[in-house]
């Protein structure tokens, strides 16, 4: 669940007339800081977006859905996380054998997929994908 001061934020960029692309960013952002922290596990930066950008889905943030290259899976995931975003948010309880268990596993998970070094080149490599301005 995210935290309330990451949905103020992204509400507030949105009501500013940011792009919800860029409200999302608040969501990524935290998803971020929490894998560097051991609250969540990653295998990569990639990852480390993708669940900032399904958490930004579930909390209302207006996303368009994933282009051209993605698998269908990963369309339907979207699709849900937005359906989930606009009907009213549900909590769920977890005992504690499984909050314990899932803690541990975390601390297996590496911390470097959220360095900075990491994070710099998944940008750099996302940029040359995508077409020059120039062109």
């Amino acid at each position: 669940m995210p935290e309330e001061s990451v949905v103020r934020k992204a509400k507030q960029d949105l009501k500013e007339g940011k792009s919800a692309s860029t409200a999302a960013g608040e969501f990524v952002h935290e998803e971020i800081e929490h894998v560097r922290e051991g609250k969540h596990g990653a295998r990569s930066p990639k990852q480390a977006i993708a669940i900032g950008l399904s958490e930004a889905r579930r909390a209302g943030i207006p996303l368009k859905s994933p282009g051209k290259g993605q698998s269908a899976a990963t369309k339907k995931k979207a699709k849900a996380d937005s359906a989930t975003g606009k009907s009213s948010p549900k909590t769920k309880e977890s005992s504690s054998k499984r909050s314990r268990a899932t803690s541990a596993a975390l601390k297996r998970e590496p911390k470097n997929t959220a360095s900075h070094a990491a994070l710099s080149k998944q940008a750099k490599s996302a940029a040359k994908k995508r077409k020059s301005s120039s062109e």
